[in-house]
């Protein structure tokens, strides 16, 4: 008898295990290699390193030796890898190698890096930052820009990326605005299920081959920290919660399955996201339906003993995040380290590590990485020199730019070079990038996109006017991962700087003057030497006192703002010609805004975020309650300097009376909106049109308006076109007195048109 069961293990062992076997399913593979691991081989599963260079010797090169003491059991994640490709996948390949030929299961690595509007890393294509490319209001092209995003990244041996932020913004402190795509909830939604399907290559939640897993981040709250301070605790209440800060995963969730999520640093009503179990738990899995695998923020674990204080010490944080639904710990697995023991003591159960076992070989099964571990450099770096990927990002950089006054129709400018043209300012010459930024293989100032535009000619002029700091990297990745203290400029190397600039501009007809932020001023604050929060929406540094000093001139003057976070400069705006927001445009940043400028590109961005007039009006978002707006301020008024879904164009577009498919609907039926948007004017132009709702007498107060539907159009001179939007349960329903989520019987007003604040409106009766 025992030799037959001797004989019957030789015989399993001899077979191909069913894990290795791509044809079949892949919860049958996940439940054949969970069976024959080792409890410590399931735990290595739910961490991470950080970075390769733990692998290496001294001379950089890969050490069989240092792997096998750090990954002799295998390992979940691996952290980024910031250089150049052939690097990048030398150093991947070469640790995915010895999981896959020298660990007992060989079981693959995930590597992961961030994505943020580009491949982060060298010799990626740069594209511009989320809350630019928002306001394009075009779901297809983020599809498009992040499928891009995605075969760069797995070319390089990267198959799961931390992207893309959903959070909505609430406060344009916080150094993170740029990552975010604005203040809305259904439009973040939007945009974020179409980021998640550009980078899966799917809306099923599967990824093919040259595809990367999409993260969702940060569940949630993350956008609303208390005085604009990352990580601080966000003040929201459970109906705020669900009806406007969930909302966005929500979205995403249902309409692309990501195959991550992450929760965010904050705490909500004193319960941090990593230990939330409610949040993780009852609310993303039970009422969201995610499937997916739930990764820590980088040492969001930990978090919760070093600074929440609500663990005794890191092992107890791990025991509370895995518990309450963390799957992984990154960026180094520290917290998770100590399972064995926790499941020595009984303080963890061998059925939590397995479920979040089963999600991380489920994601890995998935991406194809047992039959397709490595990334090749040579198809990296031919990506990235593609026409298509360049043209991509240009296309992307135009669309994004929002026109927010043209006094005198001063735009576009003419190209015969008959006007002698200085630009000024310290973003002129430069192309800063944003946070979370590469470094692409090429980047295009504002000033180098001019020259180019009128052929180099000498009668385009240049002076900095000022510095903002001086020791601003010109890399745009070493100023947003650098730990760097702004050092600001003397006042004589202002007034030095300034003279100049005025002596520039007096020999020029026209003056185009590049102000803003750059990554100091702008990034996730993470340390005393890494901030990235402000106290104020005005420009830093003397620029505000060379705008004045131009302004004087009393010559047409063009702002071009190049920011990650709205400012608010009513005096600049109300002095100019001419204004641009411009944000960080990515490498085509100067060819796309002299496009602009030229006219040989209408402008159709809109915003996506409300720019206050000053940092006083915070919070000033438009889908407000009723009670918010009702009195100005003794010393300003409580309007903002520009609401939002506002943007200006080269032509004129005009709405008609919108009208509904049925006037009255039952609680859970639906109608349709629909409106003709004509073009008006004499050149051809995109426009955006808008759908808000206002519900009139809910149980509880709802916001003044709240988008419920868009549409980009290109209609050339005349044309019109009718744009139509589905209203329904989805759009109608919202928590009420009792915390149900329901549609309540009444009147709701529907309103079309071009920006938050200028709309017609029919009104819908919702009948019991």
């Amino acid at each position: 008898m025992i030799g037959l069961v001797v004989y019957a293990l030789d015989c399993r062992a001899a077979e191909s295990p069913v894990y290795k076997d791509p044809s079949a399913d892949v919860d049958k593979r996940v439940d054949d290699l969970l069976g024959r691991m080792t409890l410590a081989e399931k735990i290595q599963q739910l961490r991470c390193i950080w970075q390769t260079d733990q692998t290496l010797d001294t001379d950089g090169k890969f050490d069989p030796d240092k792997a096998t003491t750090i990954l002799g059991n295998g390992i979940g994640e691996v952290g980024p890898i910031d250089s150049d490709a052939q690097k990048e996948v030398t150093e991947r390949n070469a640790m995915q190698a010895f999981l896959v030929e020298q660990t007992r299961l060989g079981i693959p690595a995930i590597f992961h890096n961030e994505a943020c509007h580009g491949f982060l890393t060298d010799g990626a294509t740069s594209f511009p930052v989320p809350i630019g490319m928002a306001c394009a209001w075009d779901p297809a092209l983020m599809e498009r820009i992040y499928s891009v995003v995605a075969a760069e990244a797995r070319a390089r041996g990267v198959s799961q990326v931390l992207c893309p932020v959903v959070d909505i913004c609430r406060d344009p402190r916080w150094g993170r605005v740029d990552e975010t795509m604005g203040e809305d909830p259904y439009l973040n939604g939007k945009l974020g299920a179409a980021v998640v399907r550009g980078l899966q290559g799917s809306a099923d939640g599967t990824i093919p081959a040259g595809h990367v897993a999409a993260t969702l981040k940060h569940f949630a709250g993350h956008g609303a920290p208390e005085g604009g301070i990352n990580r601080a605790p966000a003040d929201i209440p459970p109906r705020e919660m669900y009806d406007a800060h969930l909302v966005p995963f929500r979205i995403a969730i249902a309409e692309s399955h990501p195959a991550a999520v992450m929760p965010a640093y904050t705490e909500v009503d004193g319960v941090p996201s990593h230990g939330n179990s409610w949040l993780l738990k009852d609310v993303l899995r039970g009422q969201f339906g995610f499937q997916g695998l739930v990764v820590s923020d980088y040492t969001g674990i930990e978090y919760l003993s070093d600074v929440h204080h609500i663990a005794a010490n890191h092992a107890d944080a791990g025991r509370l995040a895995l518990q309450s639904g963390v799957q992984i710990d990154l960026p180094a697995g520290d917290a998770f380290g100590h399972l064995a023991q926790l499941v020595q003591e009984g303080k963890v159960s061998t059925a939590d590590i397995d479920q979040a076992v089963r999600q991380i070989l489920r994601l890995k099964f998935s991406l194809g990485l047992f039959e397709h571990p490595y990334g090749d450099a040579d198809t990296a770096i031919a990506l990235a020199k593609l026409d298509s990927s360049k043209a991509l990002a240009l296309q992307a950089a135009r669309e994004s730019i929002v026109l927010l006054k043209n006094q005198g129709n001063l735009l576009p400018l003419a190209k015969d070079g008959s006007k002698v043209i200085a630009i000024i300012g310290p973003n002129a010459a430069d192309a800063r990038l944003g946070s979370y930024s590469g470094v692409p293989l090429y980047k295009v100032s504002i000033l180098d996109g001019v020259r180019a535009k009128l052929g180099d000619s000498p009668r385009v002029l240049y002076s900095p006017g000022c510095q903002i700091v001086t020791n601003l990297p010109k890399d745009s990745l070493s100023a947003w991962h650098g730990s760097i203290v702004p050092k600001y400029p003397t006042e004589e190397q202002n007034q030095a700087a300034i003279a100049d600039a005025v002596a520039t501009a007096k020999r020029a007809d026209v003056i185009i003057l590049a102000l803003g932020e750059n990554e100091l001023f702008t990034r996730e604050a993470w340390a005393a030497d890494h901030l990235g929060d402000r106290d104020s929406l005005d420009l830093p540094g003397a620029q505000n006192e060379l705008a004045d000093a131009i302004f004087a001139l009393d010559k047409p003057v063009i702002v071009y703002l190049m920011n990650g976070r709205p400012l608010g400069i009513p005096n600049i705006v109300d002095k100019a010609d001419a204004v641009l927001e411009g944000w960080y445009m990515g490498q085509e940043t100067g060819n796309a805004a002299a496009d602009i400028l030229f006219g040989d590109c209408n402008p159709s961005g809109k915003l996506t975020i409300t720019i206050p007039r000053s940092v006083g009006q915070v919070p000033d978002y438009y889908d407000c309650k009723p009670g918010a707006r009702i009195y100005n301020y003794v010393d300003e008024t409580n309007k903002p300097l520009f609401p939002f879904g506002f943007g200006m164009s080269y032509t004129t577009f005009s709405y008609g009376q919108p009208t509904l498919s049925a006037d009255t609907i039952p609680t859970d039926g639906q109608t349709t909106v629909s409106d003709v948007v004509t073009n008006t004017g004499s050149v051809a132009g995109d426009e955006i049109a808008e759908c808000y709702i206002h519900v009139r007498q809910p149980s509880v107060t709802r916001p003044i308006k709240e988008l419920k539907g868009f549409a980009r159009i290109h209609l050339e001179p005349g044309e019109s076109q009718t744009v139509s939007f589905t209203i329904n349960r989805d759009t109608l329903s919202f928590h009420d007195i009792k915390m149900n989520d329901v549609v309540e019987p009444g009147d709701v007003d529907i309103m079309v048109g071009p920006s938050s604040v200028e709309m017609k409106k029919i009104v819908l009766h919702v009948a019991p």
